[in-house]
């Protein structure tokens, strides 16, 4: 059984509680079935780890600003190129067809935004564990935790989609083909281009709220 701490950062990272949303200990220890003390213990932790920040006396769900934005985006990029290389280097066959096998089922679930967020982040987890560095997995792990603070993902965009798939299959035929320096470019490329996608949007929705 997961422990509180898991609990809440999975309900986090599978957006039923958002930026913004304020956690309430008692709540949450109703919701998951498990004891206040845990909670109140796990809610220390993700404040500590900047996943939560102080609202008076609650704790509300941490936002990431323009700069935090940049900042998150320009270690993953580092991060996720690095992986893609390694695993390049070091996936083993069985690893390759998974991926593979992933981006195909991955089609299936065109149109359904949420969905797709979901086998994306399988997707670059499989490659973080493909790269065969630990070290590596768990500062990934890390970046990750801090993507799940962003409100909305870029796959809701019309058309991205379909973008993102073929991007999925170019990184892994690369790895495939043990081109580390192909499979490096196009992480990069399909990060960069999420990341252009997430800056338009907020730009787009920031014009709309001030109309």
């Amino acid at each position: 059984m997961k422990d509180a701490y898991s609990l809440i950062l999975s309900a986090i990272d599978n957006g039923i509680y958002r930026a913004g949303d304020r956690l309430v200990e008692s709540e949450l220890a109703e919701r998951f079935g498990v004891s206040r003390t845990p909670v109140r213990e796990a809610l220390q932790r993700l404040e500590t780890q900047s996943m939560l920040k102080r609202d008076g006396r609650s704790l509300i769900i941490a936002t990431l600003d323009h700069n935090q934005l940049a900042e998150l985006y320009t270690v993953r990029t580092e991060l996720e190129a690095l992986a893609a290389r390694l695993a390049a280097r070091h996936a083993t066959p069985e690893e390759m067809r998974v991926l593979a096998g992933m981006v195909e089922e991955d089609r299936a679930s065109l149109g359904d935004a949420h969905a797709l967020a979901r086998a994306n982040r399988r997707f670059h987890h499989q490659i973080h564990l493909a790269s065969h560095n630990r070290y590596l997995v768990q500062q990934l792990d890390l970046v990750h935790r801090s993507m799940a603070l962003m409100a909305r993902t870029t796959l809701a965009v019309p058309g991205r989609d379909m973008v993102t798939l073929d991007e999925h299959q170019a990184i892994v035929d690369a790895i495939a083909e043990r081109d580390e320096a192909r499979a490096e470019a196009a992480l990069r490329r399909h990060i960069s281009m999420a990341y252009e996608t997430r800056l338009k949007e907020d730009a787009r929705l920031t014009g709309e709220a001030g109309d």
